[in-house]
C-alpha cells in the first residue's frame, strides 16, 4: 500500500509540474506551423510558409512530451534560452511515403505539411527529426518560431463551416478528439453525410479497445460540400473536382486515396477541436488510406466500409503497420529486416526481449507455427485474379463478392490452427513474407478481419493514455 501511495504521489507531482510548464510557456490556442517539404529520394528540404491560429488547444496540457516516439518523423518545441523541451510529437507524412516510390528516384516532389502544438507565449525553436536506419532520429530542419512574426495569423478563423456533434464526453484536453470530414458529398448529400459520420463513430467505438474506452472519445463533424457527388478516379477515367482534393490513385496505386490540399483540409478540421481526422469518401469503390497523425480516408458505399474505417484509423491513430505481405504496395521497402518502430510488428523472436513479451501466451513457440504455406499459395492466386479483374474493370459488386469470399476463407483457416488464439510471433508482416512477425494469426491489420490483435490493442491503449491524462 505504501509503494502504491508513493507511485500515485509521483504521478500527481509530475502532472502538476507539467501543467505549470504549460501555463508558463503556452496560451490556450493552437499554433499550426505550415511549411513546404520538398525533395527527391536522395535529398529533402523544408521551407517556412506561415503560422496560423488553429483554434482552442484540444490536446493534453499535462502529457506534453511524446515518450512513444512513433512515426517516421518527430518534432520538438524547445525554449531557446534553456534548451528545455516544451512539447514533442511523432508523425508521418505523405512526403515520407512518396520518397520511397519509384517516382521519387527521378523527380522532385513538393508537399505542404503542418505541425500543431500549443501557441507559445514567446519565441521557441522547432526542430524536425527524421528516423534513421538505426531507429534513432537525426535533425533535418530547425526553425525559430516567433509568435509575433508578420506571417503569424494570430486571430482564430471565423467559424464559417456547418458543424455537428456526434458524441462529446468531456473537455477537449481530457478527451481524444476526432473530426469527421466528408469528401464527394454534394449539398444534396448532407443528410447522407450525417448518417455516414454517425456510422463511422458507431463502428469505431464498437471495436476493441476503443469500445471499452469510448467514454474518453469525443467525435465532431464538419460539413464540406463538394460541387458533385463522388471522388476522382484517374485509373478508371472518372475525373471530378471535390472539396478537399482527395483522389484515388495516390502514388499510382489505384485504390490508395489521399488528399494533397493540406491547407483546405486543416482549415476545415479546425472548425472543431481535433487531434485526429477521418475523411469519409462518398464513393462505392473500395479504397482509402491512413497516415500517422495526419488523417484517414475511407470509402463509405461498399461492403467493407466498416473494415476500412477501423483499419485505416489504426494506421492514423497508433501508427500500426500493415501486417499483410501478399498484396502489392506502392512502396519499395528496405531489403534488410531491421526492427520496425511500429508496435505491432517485429523482427525479434526472442521471448525475453520481443516487444510484446508481456502478452505472450505461455508455452507458445517462437516463431509460432501456422499454415503459412497453405495461406501463401491461396493468397498469391487471389492476387493474380484480383489484378486480372482490375484490368477488366469489373463492376464493384463483383469485386466485393470476390473480397467477401477471400475473407471467409481467411477467417476459416486462421481460426482453426493449433496456435489460433495464441499470442506469439507469426511469420509474415509489413509486406515481407519472411523475417518479420505479427503477434497473432489474424488481425484487422492482416486480413479484412473484425478484431485487432493483442499487440495492436496495446498500442492503441498507449495512444489513448497519451491524449487523455
Amino acid at each position: 500500500m505504501h509503494r502504491k501511495y508513493l507511485l500515485s504521489l509521483v504521478v500527481l507531482l509530475s502532472t502538476i509540474m507539467a501543467a505549470a510548464q504549460y501555463q508558463q510557456h503556452f496560451t490556450n490556442a493552437t499554433m499550426r506551423l505550415d511549411y513546404n517539404h520538398i525533395g527527391t529520394a536522395h535529398e529533402e528540404h523544408f521551407a517556412f510558409d506561415q503560422m496560423v491560429n488553429d483554434g482552442q488547444w484540444a490536446g493534453s496540457k499535462t502529457v506534453l512530451i511524446d515518450e512513444l516516439r512513433l512515426g517516421k518523423y518527430f518534432f520538438e518545441v524547445k525554449d531557446p534560452a534553456s534548451g528545455k523541451i516544451l512539447y514533442s510529437r511523432g508523425y508521418s507524412s505523405i512526403y515520407g511515403e512518396w520518397e520511397t516510390t519509384p517516382e521519387a528516384k527521378e523527380n522532385w516532389g513538393s508537399f505542404h505539411e503542418s505541425l500543431r502544438f500549443p501557441w507559445p507565449k514567446n519565441k521557441v525553436d522547432v526542430t524536425i527529426y527524421k528516423r534513421n536506419i538505426r531507429n534513432g532520429f537525426d535533425p533535418v530542419w530547425t526553425y525559430e518560431v516567433d509568435p509575433n512574426h508578420h506571417r503569424a495569423f494570430r486571430a482564430a478563423a471565423d467559424k464559417h463551416y456547418n458543424t455537428f456533434d456526434i458524441v462529446v464526453n468531456g473537455a477537449p484536453e481530457k478527451q481524444v478528439d476526432i473530426v469527421v470530414l466528408g469528401e464527394g458529398y454534394g449539398k444534396e448529400d448532407m443528410d447522407k453525410f450525417h448518417k455516414d459520420a454517425h456510422r463511422f463513430a458507431e463502428v469505431l467505438l464498437s471495436t476493441e479497445p476503443f469500445a471499452s474506452q469510448k467514454h474518453q472519445f469525443s467525435i465532431r463533424a464538419v460539413e464540406t460540400p463538394a460541387p458533385h457527388s463522388g471522388v476522382n478516379h484517374p485509373h478508371q477515367g472518372i475525373h471530378t473536382r471535390s472539396a478537399l482534393s482527395v483522389t484515388y490513385g495516390a502514388f499510382d496505386s489505384e485504390r490508395y486515396a489521399l488528399g494533397y490540399d493540406n491547407k483546405t483540409i486543416r482549415n476545415a478540421s479546425a472548425a472543431v477541436p481535433y487531434e485526429f481526422t477521418a475523411i469519409l469518401m462518398n464513393d462505392s469503390i473500395y479504397g482509402g488510406g491512413g497516415i500517422y497523425n495526419l488523417y484517414i480516408t475511407a470509402a463509405v458505399n461498399n461492403a467493407f466500409q466498416e473494415y476500412l474505417f477501423v483499419h485505416e484509423f489504426g494506421h492514423h491513430f497508433a501508427d500500426l503497420a500493415d501486417e499483410y505481405y501478399t498484396s502489392a504496395t506502392a512502396y519499395e521497402m528496405d531489403a534488410e529486416h531491421l526492427e520496425p518502430w511500429e508496435l505491432n510488428v517485429t523482427a525479434n523472436t526472442n521471448p525475453e526481449t520481443i516487444k510484446w513479451k508481456e502478452l505472450l501466451t505461455p508455452h507458445t513457440p517462437l516463431p509460432t507455427p501456422w499454415e503459412k504455406t497453405t495461406y501463401d499459395k491461396h493468397s498469391i492466386e487471389v492476387q493474380k485474379k484480383r489484378v486480372e479483374m482490375r484490368k477488366a474493370k469489373v463492376e464493384e459488386k463483383v469485386m466485393e463478392d470476390f473480397f467477401l469470399d477471400k475473407k471467409a476463407w481467411d477467417d476459416q483457416l486462421l481460426a482453426n490452427m493449433q496456435y489460433s488464439g495464441h499470442v506469439g510471433a507469426f511469420e509474415g508482416a509489413q509486406y515481407k513474407a519472411n523475417g518479420l512477425y505479427r503477434s497473432a494469426a489474424n488481425c484487422i491489420m492482416f486480413t479484412r478481419h473484425d478484431h485487432f490483435c493483442p499487440a495492436c490493442q496495446r498500442a492503441i491503449k498507449l495512444i489513448i493514455e497519451q491524449y487523455t491524462q
